[in-house]
This record gives structure tokens, C-alpha cells and sequence, in this order.
């Protein structure tokens, strides 16, 4: 039987550490690609290496030619830089529209057929650019966003509680930034809602922490920014694809219509199966809730006009 193939665009420590989780799930063979000579090649070298004694079976192949890439089922797209000192966010915007501009076009070229995972940020903006340079239907082009945010928020709660992380589970809504939503009604402990358990001011702060989860490891870290969780997200991602795990996934997904706006994605729930995103699922939302939501998307159009102008 023909396995499954898998592309990361990106060999840096995202796209890396993304192969490395996709290889431990044996989700298919994994190709890395950069066009940075030798990386790719020598990373995947050593995460093959290390399939005898993590006992998974999977080809990884590292390259810079797109040809490897050829009729890939999921693209996962890492490729941009990080922002530097100097550097306002509107360069790192445009430097990277650049980017994953013509990786969507190379993606289109040479894996017509593949769904493709955006991680490259601004995630919710890339995710769009993506959409509009592949051609592709818009379910087949997904942002990595929720799953990270919503995971950075399940991880405070069960520290706070003092419980196993496996039984929190929580729903973040929003733009991948400073302007995500934190949902606190729905994220339960066990079953029970978390409100029942921690203080609102408690909740407040875990929410902040959250909203500034990324920053937070970025300070920490002085010289990059985060790459375990957000590959064990995107991988979580590509196996409800590959799998058709129809799993209810926070993820950057194009809306039209859904929670009144068109033309732009922004995080929602939505059932991420073998075609993408199958469906959007749209739920109720408290009168703050939305307007925070509609702000959050408001923040993506407007970096949207400002590229869409240059």
C-alpha cells in the first residue's frame, strides 16, 4: 500500500520538530524541505536515525528541490523568518507574504491534491495568502492556530487545578495573537466547568497568560520562540487528516458567513477530517464574547488591507 506523504516546508526548529512528531505518530513518510543547502538533509538524516530506537517506521527525507515534494497528501508550511531587532512587524509581514506566497504556488505546482497547514505568522494572514496564491478551495488550506492557543490554555488550567492535562479540555476563538479569546465557559475539567473550580480573578490570569503565551517563551528563550508545542499541534492536525479523525479542532478556518463575517479566516471550532476543514461549526457566543471575536478579526483585515495595498 502506497503510505501516506507529508511535506514541511521549513527546516528550521517548527518544521524540524514538526517532522520529528509526525515521524513518531507514523503518519507517513515525511519530506523536509528548505532552501537552506544541507539542513533539511542533515536534520532528517538524524531523525531517521533515531527510528530504531523510538521504534517508528518512516522515510524522511530532507531536500531543497520541490520534485520531492511531489504529490504530497498534507503540506505543512514553516517557512519565513522571525521577527529581528529593527524590524517593524509590518517588514516581517511583508518579507513573509513573500514567502509563503511563493511557496503556495510551488505547493499548488507540484501537490495539486494536498491539503495544506499553515504555521508561518502572522498565522491568520499567511493562512489567507495561502489560500489566494495555491487556487486551492478554501477547506483545503488551514491555519495552526487554536490548536496551539487552546493547548497553552489547557496546560495553565491543569496546572493551576493540580490535575493530569489529559482530562482539560478548552476552546480558544480568535486571531492568533494579543487578540485571541480565551473561552472560559467552555473549557472544563473532568466535565466540570472550570468556573466551578478556580476564582473568576484566577481565570482572568490564566486567560492573560494564554493571550501572551508566545511572547512569554520568546522572552524566555531571548534568541527564538516556541517549537515543541506548536509541532505536536500541527501534528495532531495533519493526523485527523490522513486518518479522517473528523476531530472538532480550533483552527484558523475561512469563514463565510459564519459568526457574521466573509472573506478572511480567524479561529473557530471546526471538524477537520480527510477534505480539510469539513464544516464550521458556529456556536454561542455572549455578547462580549462576540464583540472580543469581531475585534480579533478586525486586527487580521486590517493587516490584510495594509498588504493588500503595497
Amino acid at each position: 500500500m502506497r503510505r501516506n506523504k507529508i511535506t514541511v516546508v521549513g527546516s528550521g526548529n517548527v518544521g524540524a520538530t514538526t517532522a520529528h512528531w509526525v515521524a513518531v505518530k507514523e503518519l507517513g513518510d515525511v519530506v523536509l524541505l528548505d532552501v537552506v543547502e544541507g539542513m533539511p538533509q542533515g536534520k532528517a538524516l538524524d531523525l531517521m536515525e533515531a527510528a530504531p530506537v523510538a521504534g517508528f517506521d518512516c522515510r524522511i527525507t530532507g531536500t531543497n528541490n520541490w520534485e520531492d515534494a511531489a504529490d504530497s497528501d498534507v503540506v505543512v508550511i514553516t517557512a519565513g523568518i522571525a521577527r529581528r531587532p529593527g524590524m517593524s512587524r509590518e517588514d516581517l509581514v511583508q518579507i513573509n507574504a513573500r514567502i509563503v506566497g511563493e511557496v503556495a504556488k510551488q505547493v499548488a505546482r507540484f501537490a495539486p491534491a494536498a491539503i495544506v497547514i499553515v504555521v508561518t505568522n502572522p498565522l491568520d494572514v499567511m493562512t489567507y495568502l495561502a489560500y489566494q496564491a495555491s487556487g486551492f478551495a478554501p477547506h483545503r488550506v488551514i491555519g495552526m492556530s487554536g490548536v496551539l492557543d487552546t493547548t497553552r490554555l489547557r496546560t495553565f488550567i491543569a496546572l493551576e487545578l493540580g490535575i493530569s492535562f489529559e482530562d482539560v479540555t478548552a476552546l480558544v476563538l480568535g486571531g492568533h495573537g494579543d487578540q485571541m479569546v480565551p473561552l472560559m465557559r467552555y473549557a472544563y475539567a473532568g466535565g466540570i466547568p472550570v468556573s466551578q473550580l478556580i476564582p473568576p480573578e484566577r481565570l482572568e490570569a490564566i486567560a492573560h497568560r494564554t493571550r501572551y503565551g508566545g511572547g512569554e517563551i520568546v522572552e524566555l528563550l531571548k534568541t527564538g520562540s516556541a517549537y515543541y508545542a506548536p509541532g505536536a499541534s500541527v501534528a495532531v492536525m495533519v493526523e485527523a487528516i490522513l486518518r479522517d479523525k473528523r476531530r472538532i479542532l480550533p483552527v484558523a478556518a475561512y469563514l463565510n458567513g459564519e459568526y457574521g463575517e466573509s472573506d478572511v479566516y480567524a479561529g473557530v471550532p471546526a471538524i477537520i477530517g480527510s477534505n480539510g476543514v469539513e464544516k464550521v461549526l458556529e456556536i454561542d457566543l455572549e455578547a462580549a464574547e462576540l464583540a472580543a471575536f469581531k475585534a480579533s478579526v478586525a486586527a487580521v483585515r486590517e493587516t490584510l488591507a495594509k498588504l493588500k495595498s503595497n
